[in-house]
């Protein structure tokens, strides 16, 4: 009899083992999707339960898509999908929507892919009692001619102090070229917003504009590049737009215990078997490889600058940017100082 207990008990004890397997959560679906930049994309997604298709056609269907950070606190609403109500969010307002092929597709369309679109989606798909969750990455593959970051420049002078032959070195300096009007076209596309009017390689001054606003053009004005035409390349003096690639060096922090000079940042990064970094070098690094360190340090023109790729209090909190500090004295020793390796 005792046998016949012992027996029973742990037939129902496998039997239990094999039914929580069975209805223990999958492990979410993952592919990788590739996108040419400013082109339109869709993130697949036909979820599936124990008996079947979902169906879009149950009222109670409701289809969340989120980018993911690289911790939950840094994830980013994408798009809500309930019945007849649908919301996107951020970046992606009026730029993304469910395809809905048919009823059994809860696939995510993005227009004008930007560089920024790059990285892990989630699909989750909750009808009822069943619950679908899936994986989409998203590589977005730059145009050669296009694919860097356009960033504006003035130098230690001030603003509106270079005329285009000036702009040019100013650029060079810096490790960069003067943005032509293609590459500042996509960069107004990807987000880039700046009041400062600035040279472009082909002898235009112009600004983006995404946001408008009254000192910019007017509030009531349309989001552009907005332009002055040619300009005299040796007397007219504004700002400059500088494009730069990705570097095959080592841009980075140098940790130190004390605050430096920049005589002293300059040294230091030698010290290290570098150069102190140039703008270009910042610029790059954040834009094309997501750097982010809430910390200011010298650059080689002499200005202060950190970048800061992941928004948060106290750290730019309401944009992904290289935040400029300024120009100080020289002498002051209140900052720390980014470096630049060449590789070998």
């Amino acid at each position: 009899m005792m046998s016949l207990l012992c027996f029973t008990l742990l037939s129902l004890t496998l039997a239990s083992s094999v039914y929580s397997e069975a209805q223990s959560t999958p492990p979410p679906l993952s592919v990788t999707v590739y996108a040419n930049l400013s082109s339109n994309v869709t993130l697949p997604c036909r979820p599936q339960h124990s008996s079947g298709m979902m169906s879009f056609g149950s009222n109670g269907m409701r289809v969340k898509w989120t980018k993911l950070g690289e911790d939950v606190s840094l994830d980013e609403d994408v798009l809500v999908s309930m019945g007849f109500h649908k919301k996107s969010y951020g970046s992606f307002e009026d730029r993304v929507f469910l395809q809905e092929a048919d009823n059994e597709d809860a696939s995510l369309v993005i227009n004008e892919v930007s560089m920024d679109d790059m990285g892990r989606y989630r699909c989750e798909v909750i009808n009822g009692m069943d619950d679908s969750i899936q994986e989409v990455t998203l590589e977005v593959q730059g145009r050669a001619d296009i694919d860097g970051v356009v960033f504006p420049y003035f130098p230690r002078l001030g603003r509106y102090n270079l005329n285009f032959h000036d702009a040019e070195q100013a650029c060079l300096e810096q490790g960069a070229v003067v943005a032509s009007f293609d590459q500042m076209y996509e960069a107004w596309r990807s987000g880039l917003d700046w009041c400062n009017a600035g040279w472009l390689s082909d002898g235009t001054v112009q600004y983006p504009i995404n946001v408008p606003r009254e000192p910019c053009g007017g509030a009531n004005s349309n989001a552009g590049l907005r332009s002055y035409g040619q300009r005299n390349k040796s007397s007219s003096l504004f700002d400059v737009f500088c494009f730069a690639t990705a570097f095959n060096g080592h841009f980075y922090w140098l940790v130190q215990p004390d605050r430096l000079t920049y005589d002293e940042a300059v040294q230091a990064c030698l010290d290290d078997g570098a150069e102190i970094a140039k703008v270009a070098h910042m610029f790059s690094a954040w834009k094309l490889q997501g750097y982010d360190r809430c910390d200011a340090g010298w650059l080689a023109d002499a200005s202060v600058r950190y970048p800061i790729s992941r928004p948060r209090k106290n750290c730019s909190p309401l944009e992904a940017a290289v935040r400029f500090v300024g120009f100080p004295d020289k002498k002051q020793k209140l900052y720390g100082v980014y470096c630049y390796k060449d590789q070998q």
